[in-house]
């Protein structure tokens, strides 16, 4: 049976007409390619109308006609098989003797026509019976053993990464070297990757995946790609983290160099920050300037009533009250970080957005940092279904950094009588982010064992280093020894393992102490003749330097990578109270996955001891996780008592305890929902209940 990829199509009705073609004829094998891929040869860029890659046939062009009538084609038909062909003979594997050992053949597809007799000096078909015709008299392709060479080069949308010099390397076993050989490995889309950035919708898009899956370069090479095709759409991309504005811009641009040789048009394909200001476009502040209703900057908005909620969900859902007609803007909006930028965002996007709405929003739970609850189905919160891609292949984090990563977010080996932190509401999804069944079933109160499948974490990600380099967890006495101890590694990182200065960032967990937090380690390394940065604070649209180390809060981390990161006060992630605690685990998770090789984890005190003690579990279960899977109440109570409340709210709860009439009103509010048990200490909580009886 045929697989079909469908893109955008300029020609839709006999498109589908072709696809429902290879649909009702199951004996055809291979990939199907509509609207894909695009050429550049010559100074002349093409989109084939679609692509049949077949080991029986080797490769079939489609040149579709929408119209009734059509003239010769055989000048169309020469022209894009000296385009493919000339894509095809660049690589060796598919040439013999300077000859292409690929049979191409060129078919006009004209479903809708009326003409019953054409020139016969190309191929063509009007209706089904003549195309089988066509496709039975193909002569077989000989070379059907270089199918899988054929197939990388059509799939292989751009080269993603240039590759970095490393003129520094002169040692084979150094890190330099490791990272070289790992560059050339992980440089082109895979196939889960590819079919989403391909994908067309029209409508509501939901791209699902893991840390390091790929979400952001899908989004940015799906923007670009229905960019090439659709020149005159006005499109967004939009996002959380400001330093990813260079990343979009650099992948965006080199998609449309390569396969249409110009510049993106700035003026129609916009990145923009969620938030945006008057010095600095963005989502939010056009619907405000645009529908003349007051705009709220972050110091302004943190002092509204918040009830518990961050301010950017706030000022959103203000916005979507005070605007009764909303203008049509975009006719596409890709959304980045949508775990981070609320519902009330996504819903100004999509109001923002032509028919047939096409809002395409990537997010990775895990990742979230703010507070508030998981994103609602696409259903519940626009009333539409939405398409559902799901990237479960890590591409960046070795298995057994992102099994601690997903251990330590979880807390499935906390030594707490309650270790679970939070979990997923659903258990298809450990499926799809990548782990199998080893032992048990996934259902409530049933002890299960997971583990990374396969093909979910690439071997060549973890063979490059033993597991205690690709991983190290070490506990301080202070902070001076843990800045000490970090700048010698990044010193040694340098002039030792060959690393460069953008291989390198540190993390410190919380935002807002990372300035003074880093200090130390900063003046260390000035004296060793080392120079170093905090992103963000001179130019908040750059993260790494290749001549300086970078230093970052959490915040700024998201989005980005590093092959060597190094995580200090991880202790801050531990927390031995309840109230705040899936953050500050969803932080260490975030942390830990920026990694694209090694990851140093730093702390002090106890709260260092007991994630050593997590880590060292998760090693003695060789990186599965092991645990009993909780109730459906169960995991709503773990998102009650472990969730995010604001100093305010907190002192609340301790002034609301102090006298007997509090107490009783207390009672009340939990009564009708307005406050939960347990937000309040365990022996307040037993006369709480004792009342609550009565």
């Amino acid at each position: 049976m045929i697989e079909i990829r469908k893109g955008f199509s300029k020609k839709p009705a006999s498109t589908d007409r072709l696809i429902k073609f290879f649909e009702e004829n199951s004996d055809y094998e291979g990939l199907l390619y509509t609207s894909y891929p695009i050429l550049f040869t010559g100074g002349v860029s093409t989109t084939i109308d679609a692509l049949w890659l077949s080991e029986k046939y080797g490769i079939i062009i489609f040149d579709i006609i929408e119209s009734t009538t059509f003239d010769n084609r055989r000048d169309v038909q020469d022209d894009l098989f000296r385009n493919l062909s000339s894509l095809l003979i660049q690589n060796k594997q598919l040439t013999d003797k300077r000859v292409l050992i690929v049979n191409i053949e060129v078919i006009t597809y004209a479903p809708a026509c009326v003409i019953t007799s054409q020139d016969s000096d190309f191929k063509y078909a009007i209706n089904n019976s003549g195309l089988v015709e066509i496709i039975n008299d193909l002569p077989a392709w000989p070379r059907s053993d270089i199918y899988p060479s054929v197939l990388a080069v059509i799939q292989s949308v751009i080269k993603l990464r240039i590759a970095t010099k490393r003129t520094n390397v002169k040692r084979k076993d150094s890190k330099g070297a490791i990272l070289k050989t790992l560059e050339d490995t992980i440089s082109n889309l895979d196939q889960d990757q590819e079919n989403a950035v391909i994908e067309s919708f029209d409508g509501l898009h939901r791209i699902r995946g893991l840390a390091g899956s790929g979400k952001t370069i899908v989004l940015a090479l799906k923007a670009a790609y229905i960019h090439s095709l659709y020149p005159e759409w006005n499109i967004a991309v939009t996002f959380h983290t400001r330093s990813l504005k260079v990343q979009f811009q650099e992948l965006i641009e080199r998609f449309c160099i390569e396969k249409k040789g110009e510049m993106p048009d700035w003026d129609k394909l916009k990145i923009l920050q969620a938030w945006g200001s008057p010095r600095s476009e963005g989502i939010y502040y056009d619907i405000c300037k645009t529908h003349g209703i007051e705009y709220y900057d972050y110091n302004t908005a943190k002092n509204l009533n918040l009830k518990g909620k961050e301010p950017f969900e706030v000022i959103c859902s203000k916005a979507l009250k005070e605007i009764s007609n909303f203008q049509s803007k975009y006719d596409a909006i890709l959304l980045d970080e949508a775990q981070d930028l609320s519902e009330p965002f996504l819903e100004l996007c999509f109001n923002i957005l032509i028919e047939p709405k096409r809002l395409i929003y990537a997010y990775d739970e895990l990742q979230k940092l703010n507070e508030g609850s998981s994103l609602s189905s696409p259903n519940r919160i626009f009333h539409r279904d939405a398409k559902d891609t799901i990237l479960s292949k890590c591409y960046r984090n070795s298995r057994p950094v992102l099994v601690t990563a997903h251990a330590l977010g979880f807390g499935i080996y906390r030594n707490t009588k309650d270790n679970l932190v939070q979990f997923f509401d659903q258990p298809q999804l450990w499926k799809e982010v990548g782990y199998t069944t080893k032992e048990g079933t996934l259902e409530a109160g049933s002890f299960v064992k997971l583990k990374r499948a396969n093909d979910s974490s690439p071997e060549y990600l973890e063979k490059h280093s033993t597991i205690d380099d690709l991983l190290i967890f070490k506990k301080f006495e202070c902070s001076k020894s843990q800045a000490e101890w970090v700048a010698e590694q990044i010193e040694q990182n340098l002039k030792k393992d060959e690393l460069l200065y953008k291989d390198i960032i540190v993390i410190n967990p919380l935002a807002y102490t990372t300035k003074s937090e880093v200090s130390l380690i900063r003046k260390i390394l000035i004296d060793k003749g080392i120079s170093s940065h905090i992103a963000g604070e001179f130019d908040s649209d750059f993260f790494l330097k290749s001549d300086s180390i970078t230093f970052t809060g959490i915040y700024r981390a998201k989005g980005n990578e590093s092959p060597m990161v190094y995580i200090i006060n991880a202790d801050d992630c531990y927390s031995v109270g309840a109230l705040g605690l899936i953050k500050r685990r969803n932080t260490l998770f975030t942390a830990i996955t920026r990694s694209k090789a090694w990851v140093r984890v730093c702390g002090k005190g106890t709260g260092m001891e007991r994630l050593i003690e997590e880590f060292e579990e998760v090693k003695k279960k060789n990186f599965e996780l092991q645990f009993t899977y909780p109730t459906e109440q169960e995991i709503i109570r773990m998102n009650v008592i472990h969730r995010d409340i604001s100093q305010s709210e907190q002192e609340k709860i301790t002034q609301e305890t102090s006298t007997v009439q509090s107490i009783l009103e207390i009672v009340d509010r939990i009564k009708r929902g307005e406050s939960y048990l347990e937000d309040y200490p365990e022996g307040v909580q037993s006369i709480l209940q004792s009342l609550m009886k009565e």
